[in-house]
C-alpha cells in the first residue's frame, strides 16, 4: 500500500473511484490522479462500482442456482436453510404488501434484497484488503478502487430509476394513461383544484426515486466513513472495527430490506385502480 501523509489523504484516496474516460489529451483510459478523474467529467465510468456490482450479482445467482440444483426434502444444509429463510421472508413481505397480480414482483423483490444486501456486505471487508488486491492486479500502488458499490450514488440511483420506470409502466398499463395522469390532476382536492393538485402530487411522485437512491447511498457512505476513521486510529482499531461491524450488520440488512419493501409498496400503488 502507498504511504499517506496524514489521515485526510488516506480517507480521500479511499473515497476515490477507479474512473475510465476521456483524458485531457483525447485518449481514453483509467485516471491515475484526482485531477485526471475530475477532468473526465460526467460521462466517465466508475469501473470499480461496475466490477463489484457484477461480481456480487454473479455470486448471488451462483449460490441460488447451486441450492436449487441440490435442494433436498430431507434435513437441509446450512446454505439451503439460509436461502429458504430469505425466500420465505420475501414471499411473506410480498403477500402482506402487494395486492395486485403480477408474477414479476416476487422475483424482483428477491433480487433487489439479495443483490443490495451482498453489495452492502462488502462494507464489512477491511477497508484496505480489496483496494490492495486491485492495486496488485493493476500494478499501480496509487490506483483507486472502491469496494462497496452502494457507496456510489450512481449505483443506488440506477436501482431507484429502474423501480421508478417500472412504477410508471405498470401505472399506465393497469390504469391507462388517463387514469395515471388523473392521479396528479384530480387528487386530492378534485378537478376544481387542478393546479394545486399538480403542485402537490408531482413533486412527491418525483421524490420517490430520489429518496430511494439517497437513503441507501447516505447510510452506506456514512458507514464506510466510520470504518475509514477507525482504520487510521492504529493498534486500537481491531476492537472498534469489530464492534462497529456487528452493529453495521443491522444497518446493511435494514437498508436492503427497506429498499425491497418500498419497491413493493410503490408497485402496489401502481396496481391499485383509481376507484380503489
Amino acid at each position: 500500500m502507498p504511504e499517506y501523509g496524514n489521515a485526510t489523504e488516506y480517507i480521500a484516496h479511499h473515497l476515490g473511484f477507479m474512473k475510465y474516460g476521456q483524458k485531457a489529451d483525447g485518449s481514453w483510459g483509467i485516471a491515475h490522479s484526482a485531477a485526471e478523474a475530475d477532468a473526465m467529467g460526467f460521462w466517465s465510468i466508475h469501473v470499480d462500482s461496475m466490477i463489484m456490482s457484477l461480481l456480487v450479482g454473479v455470486i448471488f445467482m451462483g449460490l441460488f442456482h447451486l441450492v436449487s440444483r441440490r435442494i433436498t426434502s430431507g434435513v437441509p444444509g446450512g446454505l439451503q436453510n439460509a436461502v429458504e429463510m430469505i425466500v420465505e421472508m420475501v414471499q411473506s413481505s410480498v403477500k402482506s404488501t402487494f395486492y395486485g397480480r403480477n408474477d414479476l414482483i416476487g422475483p424482483l423483490a428477491l433480487t433487489i434484497f439479495c443483490w443490495i444486501f451482498m453489495m452492502n456486505l462488502m462494507d464489512l471487508v477491511p477497508v484496505d484488503w480489496i483496494p490492495l488486491l486491485a492495486q496488485i492486479i493493476a500494478q499501480d500502488n496509487h490506483a483507486y478502487f472502491k469496494a462497496v458499490p452502494t457507496t456510489d450514488v450512481n449505483i443506488t440511483a440506477g436501482f431507484a430509476l429502474g423501480v421508478f420506470i417500472l412504477t410508471i409502466y405498470y401505472s399506465v398499463k393497469v390504469k391507462g394513461l388517463g387514469g395515471f395522469l388523473g392521479e396528479f390532476a384530480f387528487h386530492p382536492f378534485g378537478k376544481w383544484a387542478l393546479p394545486l393538485n399538480i403542485i402537490m402530487e408531482v413533486p412527491s411522485f418525483l421524490a420517490k426515486p430520489v429518496s430511494l437512491a439517497l437513503r441507501l447511498y447516505g447510510n452506506m457512505f456514512a458507514g464506510e466513513m466510520i470504518f475509514m476513521v477507525i482504520a487510521v486510529i492504529g493498534y486500537a482499531q481491531l476492537p472498534l472495527h469489530f464492534a462497529w461491524a456487528v452493529f453495521h450488520i443491522l444497518i446493511i440488512t435494514l437498508q436492503a430490506y427497506l429498499f425491497m419493501m418500498l419497491t413493493i409498496v410503490y408497485l402496489n400503488q401502481a396496481h391499485i385502480e383509481p376507484h380503489h
